[in-house]
């Protein structure tokens, strides 16, 4: 008999039996569900939750020997937002070909030399000419007086780069020197220095209560940020009928009912719905604020571009371009990061765009007074990636691929899925970009019922600021099988 399901049983040994593991795992999973389902309706964070829950079954399982073919059939973790490029299987077309994006890890200098993936041998050429630009890297740096290996006063970042990262910002017509571009470990840090140094700025001007809104569903790290440095936190649910996005009116009105907001924090295009803003709606958010700025109130956007350069280049130079000049400019803090682009997410690649120059200088003491000085080799580091992203181009399209791919076998499966268990109100197309699906699930479902039924794991609704009638996968940790 299969022994019980705590971690404390790891030395008894279960019958070999195909059906007694598989009654094993459901029954597992069932009372994990029941216990943690309190946690997820009545707890902080249910993506912690879901990851913890996909997390003690694996641990259960393998404990008790399950064996490893079984837990992939019934454990499919789509909670979390990252690709795992060592773990790509997918292979469209000829080996070696455009669509082999079992390479990506290699293309991309993830992979060691020597290293398996997925039947293919990693050649590790990307992984030794990275280290070979460090060096030269260090040596232009050295060249310009500048030492990455002593202190830096500011805490911004190199010279060198933050001019290489501004011309990157050019792209989507965003032209700002480099004195107003700061790095930052990842955006999610960038987001936080933000916060902490304009909330700094407000109790200097002596303005004591200050607003920050966050349109729901939206990716929810900014507000624990915002709430730790006392920030009056204001949500506004979207609707299903604008894409889950705001829309100017409700702007207005929110504004109005609300004189304390100063700081609007806005994906342009969104975790968890995957819906993009389109030049038109952001132009009319525009339009409103600058209506607010006529009357002397001063509002930021807080734009978090984790997501731009996942979609249509087109389409996001022509929602970029909203943002490129006069007051709207000025009005706007862009934070940017590799992570989610070109799936850099271990390597914390962000900087953080300040459209006004004025404001620019004011932002820097939550550099200097945190990290204090940014890490000689990650700086060096980050400028070799920026070579290889910038020497081979057709990378970001060959990701752009990827994801569309995954994404849509993931909607096929959904689908599928579907039309035999009816679990899902919608599932829902995305704008071309991210690496999620969001859905709308049916009447009496949630993410644990439908974790418990599929053996898909999915993140709440409620992770994100909304209702748990929806729930967001991820394409990113495992590969999605080809219906």
């Amino acid at each position: 008999m299969i022994t019980q399901h705590t971690a404390s049983n790891s030395s008894k040994q279960i019958s070999h039996s195909q059906e007694e593991q598989q009654a094993f795992l459901h029954q597992l999973r069932h009372d994990l569900l029941e216990r943690y389902r309190p946690q997820l309706m009545h707890g902080a964070g249910p993506i912690r939750v879901m990851a913890r829950v996909v997390a003690e079954l694996e641990q259960g399982c393998r404990a008790n020997h399950v064996s490893e073919e079984l837990m992939r059939a019934e454990i499919v973790n789509r909670t979390i937002g990252d690709i795992n490029l060592r773990g790509i299987t997918e292979c469209e077309g000829p080996a070696g070909g455009p669509g082999d994006y079992r390479l990506l890890a290699d293309e991309l200098g993830i992979a060691l030399p020597g290293e398996h993936l997925a039947g293919c041998i990693a050649s590790g050429a990307t992984y030794l000419w990275l280290r070979y630009q460090m060096q030269e890297c260090e040596r232009l740096l050295l060249n310009e007086h500048y030492d990455p290996r002593i202190y830096d006063i500011y805490g911004v970042g190199n010279p060198l780069l933050r001019s290489w990262l501004a011309e990157e910002m050019r792209q989507w017509g965003i032209q700002v020197p480099l004195g107003q571009l700061y790095l930052s470990l990842g955006a999610m840090d960038g987001i936080d220095k933000v916060l902490r140094a304009l909330r700094h700025l407000y109790r200097e001007r002596q303005i004591a209560d200050v607003g920050i809104l966050f349109p729901a569903p939206g990716f929810n790290v900014p507000e624990w940020q915002a709430r730790t440095y006392g920030y009056h936190l204001h949500h506004f649910t979207t609707l299903p009928e604008h894409r889950f996005k705001l829309t100017a009116s409700q702007l207005d009105h929110i504004l109005q009912e609300s004189p304390d907001i100063r700081i609007i924090y806005l994906t342009i295009t969104n975790n968890p719905t995957t819906f993009a803003y389109t030049p038109e709606e952001l132009q009319g958010l525009h339009d409103v604020l600058a209506q607010y700025r006529a009357n002397g109130r001063d509002i930021y956007i807080l734009a978090d571009l984790a997501y731009i350069g996942t979609g249509n280049p087109a389409e996001d130079k022509a929602r970029m371009a909203t943002f490129a000049a006069g007051e709207n400019l000025r009005s706007t803090i862009f934070v940017s990061s590799f992570s989610k682009t070109h799936t850099l997410t271990g390597e914390r690649f962000g900087w953080v765009t300040i459209g006004n120059p004025e404001l620019a200088p004011a932002l820097t003491p939550a550099w200097t007074n945190s990290m204090a000085s940014l890490p000689g080799e990650w700086q060096l580091r980050f400028m070799a990636y920026y070579r290889l992203i910038e020497s081979r181009p057709w990378l970001a399209e060959k990701l752009r691929n990827f994801y569309r791919l995954r994404r849509s076998r993931l909607i096929k499966q959904l689908q599928r899925i579907n039309t035999e268990q009816h679990l899902f109100a919608e599932v829902y197309l995305d704008d071309d970009a991210t690496v999620y699906n969001w859905s709308h699930l049916a009447e009496g479902e949630d993410a644990f019922s439908l974790f418990e039924k599929t053996g898909i794991a999915g993140v709440p609704g409620s992770g994100f600021g909304y209702s748990d009638k929806y729930v967001r996968f991820s394409i990113g940790v495992i590969p999605v099988p080809e219906q």
